[in-house]
C-alpha cells in the first residue's frame, strides 16, 4: 500500500481524515487542492475566475498525477479530481480509494460551517441554492466516485476518529 486516496465531495471530512490517518499508517499527508493552491500562485477561486475551470482541471492533474506516484501518503483529493479518467485509474493502481460520502444536507452544514470554504472555492453551478448546487454536482460525480471507490464510508453523524478507525479496520481486513 503505497498511496491513500480519499475521495469524496467538498466537506466530506477528506482534509479532517487524513492526518489522523496518515499518522496511523505511519504515511505523509497532502490536500490536494493546497498543492494546487501553492503550485499556482493563487486560491482554486482565482485560478477558476482568471483561467477557467479548464485551467484548474488540467493543474488538478497534473498534480493528482505527480501526488499518486509518490509512496507512503495519503491525499485529500479534490471534490472534482474523480471527474478524469486517468486520474481515476491512477489512483486505484496507487492503493485504496476512500469515498467519505455523505448527503447533500450534511454537507452544506459542514461547507457553512467551514469558514474558509467561502473565500477559497468557487461557486461550481449557476444555481443560487447552494444545497441544490450540491444535489447537482453529487448526482453528476457519485457514480465517478463509486467506480474509482474501493472502500465507502458514510460519514454523516460520525467523528474524525470514528471515520478513522473505520478505515483503518477495513483496511487491516483487506491486507
Amino acid at each position: 500500500m503505497s498511496v491513500i486516496t480519499l475521495i469524496g465531495y467538498r466537506g466530506s471530512g477528506k482534509s479532517s481524515v487524513a492526518a489522523p490517518l496518515a499518522g496511523h499508517c505511519g504515511f505523509d499527508w497532502i490536500d490536494a487542492d493546497d498543492e494546487i493552491e501553492r503550485v499556482a500562485g493563487k486560491s482554486i477561486a482565482e485560478i477558476f475566475a482568471e483561467a477557467g475551470e479548464p485551467h484548474f482541471r488540467q493543474l488538478e492533474r497534473e498534480v493528482m498525477q505527480r501526488l499518486l506516484a509518490q509512496d507512503k501518503l495519503v491525499i485529500a483529493a479534490g471534490g472534482g479530481a474523480i471527474l478524469n479518467a486517468e486520474t481515476r485509474q491512477e489512483m486505484q493502481q496507487a492503493g485504496p480509494v476512500i469515498w467519505l460520502k455523505a448527503d447533500a444536507e450534511a454537507l452544506a452544514q459542514r461547507i457553512n460551517s467551514d469558514a474558509t470554504t467561502g473565500s477559497r472555492r468557487p461557486a461550481l453551478t449557476a444555481s443560487n441554492s447552494q444545497l441544490e448546487e450540491i444535489r447537482t454536482l453529487l448526482a453528476q460525480r457519485a457514480p465517478l466516485y463509486r467506480e474509482a471507490a474501493t472502500l465507502t464510508i458514510e460519514t454523516e453523524d460520525k467523528t474524525v476518529s470514528e471515520i478513522v478507525a473505520e478505515i483503518i479496520a477495513a483496511l487491516d481486513s483487506d491486507v
